[in-house]
């Protein structure tokens, strides 16, 4: 639905207001921009290319589940009565232990610049909130649900984007903010719409996508597929070419993936999170013309010096008590982000991304007491790299 909604981002107040677009609770979906980059709209995440503004989104948590994602015991029949995801929330879908995801930073050094960056960070003034969005929906397919064929959308990003297969769609999943919805694979109004399923050793994500029917056994349309395989380690620092490709684009404007930086319900069941978080900031608060690896490619950044880059990474000061924090998944999160830390991906208004099955844990304020000055810049290992958006891919191996 389209909403005339106001958002609060972290440590910033808006304004104005935004016309929503996209997901559960309405999101902006900005201006075109010039060709060849992608920024921000809909639910804080990154599409289109080119500079956009800020996009708004509205305050609402998105999602209908909650629960662990637990398991689904069907498989897909590929006919018209049903289809099932047919995979478990609690198998192990990670990439090597050796990605950065799973580093501890806890002792890592801090960039020179971070007291100056953490400054500009802080001084847009307000008293914003470290809130949650949870409109992102993981979906686990079984090993052995079909692969279906996709339409590239007008405008394709190619060569940054894959054109493999793609699973065929569970009757109990959806699109990002959509599941529970009479279209749970529509996207209204062309938001961000990230489709997101793990199956056998590959995780494969979608942006802007939309089945033709709304529905899961509709033809399935996209802006970007990426295949990734989890058994790779792409991100190993000083490799050339860097990580799919040097420049190139993802289903984030940060060219990572989504789905190992969602905070999930079996995660915080779990009282741990093993990894690092996603996190989001307006492109005008976003360092215009570089990324810093892992990332290897930004949306439309349009701020200067200090702030921070795409592709930065942030750790949660230790001296901050998580014993503050009103419940012991804010205080699981507010370990992560001291241990593993959270990787600036995409461009928007709401900090953080959680899968939808993180409702039934954690509200979305209870990280409201964690503070801008909380929180220091990580020295990167590789020096920052001039964005160009001429993507040098690295060829995808199959997924067969």
């Amino acid at each position: 639905m389209s909403a005339r909604v106001c958002s609060y981002s972290w440590l910033v107040v808006l304004a104005a207001c935004s016309s929503g677009a996209g997901g559960s609770s309405g999101g902006s979906s900005g201006t075109a921009g010039s060709s060849g980059a992608r920024s921000s709209t809909g639910s804080g995440s990154s599409t289109g290319r080119g500079t956009t503004g800020t996009g708004g989104y509205g305050t609402g948590t998105g999602g209908q589940g909650t629960g662990t994602g637990g398991s689904s015991s069907g498989t897909s029949s590929g006919t018209a009565s049903s289809s099932s995801s047919g995979g478990s929330a609690g198998a192990d879908y990670r990439f090597p232990s050796t990605s950065v995801f799973y580093q501890d930073i806890s002792g890592a050094t801090a960039d020179p610049n971070s007291a100056a960056v953490m400054a500009a960070i802080g001084s847009w003034g307000g008293s914003g909130d470290f809130q949650i969005d949870f409109s992102m929906n993981i979906l686990y397919g079984n090993s052995q649900n079909p692969m279906q064929p996709f339409t590239e959308a007008a405008g394709y990003y190619s060569p940054d984007c894959d054109d493999t297969p793609f699973p065929q769609l569970p009757a109990d999943g959806g699109i990002e903010g959509q599941e529970g919805t009479a279209t749970p694979y529509g996207c209204p109004l062309k938001g961000d719409c990230h489709l997101l399923v793990y199956q056998g050793h590959w995780l494969f994500e979608m942006y802007n996508a939309v089945t033709d029917t709304g529905q899961w056994n509709g033809n399935l349309t996209g802006l970007c597929e990426v295949a990734w395989d989890l058994t790779h380690d792409y991100w190993t620092y000083g490799a050339t070419p860097y990580s799919r490709g040097d420049q190139c684009t993802s289903t984030d404007a940060a060219g990572m993936p989504v789905a190992p930086l969602l905070v999930t319900g079996a995660d915080l069941a779990s009282g741990v999170v093993a990894h690092a978080l996603r996190f989001i900031l307006p492109n005008d608060k976003m360092q215009a013309g570089y990324y810093l690896h892992p990332g290897t490619h930004a949306g439309g950044p349009t701020g200067a010096a200090p702030l921070p880059i795409y592709g930065s990474r942030f750790r949660l000061r230790s001296s901050f008590d998580v014993t503050t924090l009103p419940n012991a998944a804010a205080q699981a999160v507010a370990v992560a982000l001291q241990k593993y830390g959270m990787f600036l991906d995409d461009g928007g208004n709401i900090p953080l991304t959680f899968d939808q099955s993180a409702q039934a844990y954690i509200g979305s304020h209870d990280l409201g007491a964690i503070q801008v000055s909380d929180f220091e810049l990580i020295d990167s290992p590789d020096p920052a790299v001039t964005l160009t958006y001429d993507c040098e891919r690295t060829p995808l191996t199959t997924t067969n």
